[in-house]
């Protein structure tokens, strides 16, 4: 039987708004506070240091530097963006799944001839559609393949560099082993282009050029 944790009632969560992310604002994001203690930190932290979000509530009769802060709020404009796609949240997430599921249909032949591997979601595991990506085999060089679809105006990119390779990782972190798979994923994995106005039929396009830009590879250096 597990213990009670005493800390459970002080959970912090957050959200990236940032523009590669399903829902944007371009940079920031949203903190998300189950403590009324915390949450009052939390606004101060957001309003320069002050108790300024207090007294718009009429909480306190004028506000004063309580803390810590720095400036994070959004302009109007930016808040307004943001609002209209937080309203259409689960329509902007299903359309997104309907892509999603529309490449991993389309790239199922090109999967089936070996030259791709596609993602592997678990029968009891869900997923937002944040990215739709692929593994080239391990005898096909990625940049000459996403200069290809460059060429063909797709921007197809790859995804980032393994934290333990970074520069700050090999200052701050430890890491164990060769960790030989999640270099060989990292090196071969490309990003297919992903946004809920993308058409069936520019999918198809994507996954067509992709197909012969690897074919290509393979033909020009069979033996790499």
């Amino acid at each position: 039987m597990f213990g009670i944790n005493p800390f459970w009632d002080r959970f912090l969560g957050a959200f990236s708004f940032h523009e590669t992310k399903n829902i944007i604002s371009g940079e920031g994001g949203a903190l998300i506070v189950n403590n009324e203690e915390m949450s009052l930190q939390a606004e101060i932290i957001r309003e320069k240091g002050t108790d300024r979000s207090r007294f718009f509530r009429n909480e306190v009769d004028k506000y004063t530097w309580q803390d810590k802060g720095s400036s994070f709020l959004p302009g109007e404009i930016i808040a307004a963006f943001l609002m209209a796609q937080l309203e259409d949240a689960s329509e902007i997430t299903n359309r997104r799944i309907a892509v999603w599921n529309n490449y991993h249909t389309m790239c199922e032949n090109v999967e089936s001839q070996g030259i791709i591997s596609r993602p592997y979601i678990p029968e009891n595991c869900q997923h937002n559609a944040h990215m739709y990506y692929v593994l080239l085999p391990r005898n096909v060089s990625r940049q000459p393949v996403l200069e290809k679809l460059r060429d063909e105006g797709i921007c197809a990119v790859f995804h980032y560099i393994p934290l333990h390779s970074s520069p700050a990782g090999k200052r701050f972190g430890r890491s164990f082993g060769t960790l030989e798979v999640t270099n060989s994923v990292s090196d071969r994995l490309i990003r297919l282009p992903l946004w809920i106005g993308i058409t069936e039929e520019q999918q198809q396009f994507i996954v067509n050029t992709l197909e012969k830009a690897i074919k290509d590879e393979l033909r020009e250096y069979p033996f790499r």
